[in-house]
């Protein structure tokens, strides 16, 4: 909810307004969804009310400066401002240091906003004033009477005071009671008075001070009153042209005959940076459905974009101007071109509209239909929830050539691999799979294969539906089989290593083959199919799927990725576990041994590690790291090597089987006893039997 902010502690409604957007007749006070956290609300209350606020944790007060004495995590320390100023500023202490995390110091107040006249504001004596004494008067009360014709009155005193947190906090409370102030047409006079307002706090020296604004929905409420008082301007027949350094509004009339409209800027991000262009462009098909006459207005932000990084939760960066529009509702689509900012070409960009009633970039509002290095071409949907777009980029995406080419190479490698291990299998499978142990064991191993090879190859497909015109439908379709089938990998890697487990500390009590063969499968495929419906099931109806730029599940908006990741982590975990019971049994043998039997342990020992750790998906543990640190390249590129090696290793150990199969029979049956149907003397889950 909007706070009302008083501009001093003693005249607790000087800038109160009434809170509510432009036809609100209900009473009830704006909201908005921007992050903010109890640290902030109540550091907030103690701006509100002059005094630190109380609240369960103790607060302490020292003088002006940094907080000194013990810090201890989490704890919170409030010092006062400078002398004659009011507020505070508040300290958190992260790791044994305090840092300052809010900031609300102003010198704007009732005293000096306005330019020095005859009105004098009495703070102690009832809060009333010398000129208009009927009633008590807010500032922006009091601004409509002094000056309604072009809200000049606060302009100059507002350029000249410091862009600090307070003083930001009190301009953007102000821009939206102003906002919501009903009028019948806002003129170019007003908007320009406005604009200089709104510019000075949009300054991009002031940006890191935006973050120590205790109410974290500022700079989504500044975006939104700067809309909402631009949709009531209202101008004849010529176009108005109101330029600032950080804000530029453009207006102009539409018709019918047109054979097009455009609006175009040009504005630098900084002092020191180059002129970034954008463009709205307006189609004549588009124009053939609007009324004639009608309105269109134009506002481009240079340095907005930085600003509500601080208010929302995804890491991203906005990459370009941030551009409103103000259109007749039978606008339905547009055309903006966005000069990128940053002009890196291995970072990801999307198009996205901000969504003014949740307070964040949606992308779905929003098509990408042409990018290269330097700018982007989206086809946008405007509407009252939309009006403002720009260009995300993503922090730390990978898009490296020569991770490309090493992936791609690694299926393919992987996809030769799984063909011939399962034509291997198919070959031979009568005769390595005559005992219990030796068929639920090539069971596993070819259902593994057959669910990587599957994975590899919607990999491949859900790669070429990915990008920006890429069809929704089939692209859930490819990620659904990709999700489903990478689990199934996962999941058949477990039901291998209880296997294992099984063979090794079930020795005198053993199921039937029947029941054995359907829990695997059901482990294999019924666990995964679970996961991934669920996933689908919960996620799409939002919209929360799919990745913006790829056919792959959402991580930044509904952390549907956590459906591979987390069963992912715990079956490496639990493979992990496995690999030292193996390790562990197999050590015991050669206790007490010679050295030449101590060789032999420590090499059956490392073939034993070399076989069951590609095999049973240890890793995967790369890929859990891509996922928490997408950004950087070498993680990609080991678990790119490391996929292909996986499939490889399956091969050679089907190989392995292949080979060892046909040497005990041309040996003595006694030294293996695994395949052989007359070998029936040796137990058959011996771990011998598994190597």
């Amino acid at each position: 909810m909007v706070n009302n902010l008083p501009v001093n502690a003693g005249d607790a409604g000087l800038i109160s307004g009434s809170g509510r957007s432009p036809g609100e007749g209900n009473g009830n006070p704006l909201q908005y969804a921007c992050l903010g956290n109890p640290m902030d609300r109540r550091a907030w209350g103690a701006t509100v009310h002059g005094a630190a606020g109380k609240s369960k944790e103790q607060v302490s007060t020292r003088a002006h400066g940094e907080c000194h004495g013990a810090c201890v995590d989490n704890s919170y320390c409030s010092q006062p401002c400078p002398p004659d100023t009011p507020g505070d500023v508040g300290f958190l202490c992260r790791q044994k240091k305090w840092h300052k995390v809010t900031d609300t110091c102003r010198t704007l107040t009732a005293f000096n906003i306005f330019e020095e006249d005859s009105t004098h504001v009495q703070i102690f004596g009832g809060s009333k004033f010398s000129e208009y004494t009927k009633k008590p008067e807010t500032i922006t009360d009091l601004l409509m009477e002094k000056c309604p014709q072009d809200l000049s009155c606060v302009v100059r005193n507002i350029q000249k005071s410091p862009r600090i947190p307070g003083n930001i906090a009190i301009i953007v409370q102000l821009l939206h009671n102003i906002s919501t102030v009903p009028m019948a047409d806002v003129g170019e006079a007003k908007m320009q008075s406005y604009s200089i307002m709104a510019n000075h706090i949009l300054n991009s020296k002031s940006i890191s001070n935006w973050t120590f604004i205790p109410d974290r929905n500022s700079s989504c409420i500044l975006l939104h009153s700067i809309n909402s008082f631009a949709r009531k301007l209202f101008f004849n027949k010529h176009p108005i042209d109101i330029a600032e350094t950080f804000i530029h509004t453009l207006g102009t009339i539409l018709s019918r005959d047109n054979a097009g409209k455009n609006f175009t800027f040009s504005m630098r991000v900084n002092d020191t940076s180059d002129v970034v262009t954008g463009k709205v462009l307006i189609s004549r098909e588009e124009l053939q459905e609007v009324p004639s006459p009608s309105q269109a207005v134009s506002i481009a932000f240079p340095t907005l974009g930085a600003i509500l990084e601080t208010s929302v939760l995804e890491s991203i960066s906005v990459n370009g101007l941030v551009l409103s529009v103000i259109l007749p509702k039978e606008l339905e689509r547009i055309s903006l071109i966005f000069e990128k900012i940053s002009k890196s070409e291995d970072r990801r960009t999307e198009c996205a509209g901000w969504h003014s009633l949740e307070s964040r970039w949606d992308r779905k509002v929003c098509q990408m239909i042409q990018e290269n290095s330097q700018q982007v071409v989206c086809k946008c949907s405007p509407s009252k929830i939309f009006t403002s777009f720009s260009i995300l980029m993503a922090p730390h995406v990978v898009q490296s050539p020569i991770l490309i080419y090493i992936t791609y190479i690694g299926l393919g490698v992987s996809i030769c691999s799984l063909v011939l291990c399962l034509s291997i299998e198919a070959l031979v499978w009568g005769q390595v799979t005559k005992t219990e142990i030796s068929f639920l064991r090539h069971v596993c191993i070819a259902n593994i294969a057959t669910t990587l090879l599957m994975a590899d190859v919607w990999f491949i497909v859900a790669s070429f539906l990915s990008g920006p015109m890429r069809r929704h439908s089939a692209c859930v379709a490819a990620t659904f089989f990709v999700h489903f089938f990478y689990l199934s990998v996962f999941f058949w890697m477990l039901a291998k290593a209880l296997l294992i487990l099984y063979g090794i500390l079930i020795v005198f009590h053993t199921l039937p083959k029947s029941v054995l063969v359907a829990a695997l499968f059901a482990v294999g495929y019924g666990c995964p199919l679970l996961i991934a419906a669920i996933t689908v099931a919960a996620t799409e109806p939002g919209k929360g799927y799919l990745r913006p730029e790829a056919c792959w599940l959402n991580w930044d908006v509904t952390k549907a990725l956590l459906a591979f990741v987390v069963p992912a982590l715990a079956i490496v975990v639990v493979n992990l576990i496995t690999v030292t019971v193996v390790i562990v049994k197999t050590r015991r043998v050669a206790i007490g041994s010679s050295m030449f039997q101590e060789v032999r342990a420590i090499a059956r020992i490392s073939r034993n590690i070399a076989i069951l750790t590609p095999l049973l998906g240890l890793t995967w543990g790369f890929g859990i790291a891509t996922v928490l640190n997408d950004g950087l390249l070498a993680f990609h590129i080991i678990f790119s090597l490391l996929n292909a090696f996986q499939a490889v290793s399956i091969y050679f150990d089907t190989m392995n089987s292949f080979t060892y199969y046909y040497r005990v029979n041309l040996a003595d049956c006694s030294l293996s006893g695994i395949f052989g149907a007359d070998c029936k003397h040796r137990h058959p889950y011996k771990l011998n039997k598994l190597d």
